[in-house]
């Protein structure tokens, strides 16, 4: 697959930590992305080919130029309310990918974004799933760890703790775990990438072949928006059952969930660039 790892070097741990209401700790990270056209270049075709790989965009294009077709049918609208945001969501659950693929060491298999049928939403299930098996040769071992996690960002002003949006959707993560298991596997399936279809499985019954489960709330966060007090309200034992309720639960892995603010300058003018890059170089 045509993945890089080039621009995670502009992922750093700040070495700050943040703690929320109920005591959790909060990693505090810095995408110090920087103006290398060699690493832009690379990030771009990685990004692009979540959407669409270089190896199909011509016959999927049809007539269309292949930077018309990127930027008018697969990548989402850069110039609506609703694409904008999606961009952004769709560039933050990437990124956290990423984090997960290559700072912890996880497989991330990456069938989400290519497979909408509207450009302008958001494929339902969790965010970000990755994978570790915990040996080499496959085999299912009770070590092997099944990480889901939920993304959120905030490139413009808004009153909004994303940090507390991301939290409230992992809580949802343990019941939709086995539709986004199979939605995964069946993409893969489709790709006829039946190896890792195959890989799949190995999570799809847990009490038959047990596995740990960890799951991550993230906020991606541009420099400007950045308020370390409005993150630190966040509350994992606070989430309200719905939004016409009072009523709250706990989060069912609170005590290990994993806390992520990744922040950065300009996030949402990169984000355009990133795109636009994407469509041109094609």
């Amino acid at each position: 697959m045509p993945w890089t790892s080039e621009h995670i070097k502009w992922l750093v741990d700040t070495g700050e930590r943040l703690k929320t209401a109920d005591g959790k700790e909060v990693e505090v990270w810095e995408f110090r992305h920087l103006k290398d056209e060699a690493v832009l270049s690379a990030w771009a075709k990685h990004f692009r080919n979540h959407y669409c790989l270089d190896t199909d965009i011509d016959f999927l294009r049809g007539a269309l130029p292949r930077p018309d077709y990127l930027t008018n049918i697969k990548f989402p609208c850069s110039t609506s309310k609703l694409g904008r945001g999606i961009r952004a969501g769709d560039f933050g659950e990437i990124l956290v990918s990423d984090y997960l693929q290559w700072c912890l060491g996880y497989w991330v298999p990456r069938v989400r974004w290519s497979s909408k049928s509207v450009r302008d939403e958001s494929p339902r299930g969790s965010d970000v799933i990755g994978f570790q098996f915990h040996k080499q040769n496959g085999e299912a071992s009770t070590e092997d760890v099944l990480f889901a996690f939920e993304s959120k960002t905030k490139f413009s002003a808004s009153k909004i703790n994303r940090l507390q949006d991301a939290i409230n959707d992992s809580a949802k993560d343990h019941i939709r775990i086995d539709e986004s298991l199979n939605f995964i596997k069946q993409k893969l399936f489709e790709k006829r990438e039946i190896d890792q279809a195959q890989r799949i499985e190995r999570f799809q019954s847990p009490v038959d072949r047990p596995y740990k489960e960890t799951y991550g709330a993230a906020a991606i966060i541009s420099e400007e928006c950045f308020d370390a007090e409005e993150l630190a309200s966040a509350d994992c034992g606070k989430i309200p059952k719905s939004a016409k309720s009072k009523e709250v639960f706990p989060h069912p892995k609170g005590d290990s969930l994993v806390l992520l603010v990744i922040k950065g300058l300009d996030m949402m003018k990169l984000v355009h660039e990133l795109y636009r890059r994407a469509a041109d170089e094609a």
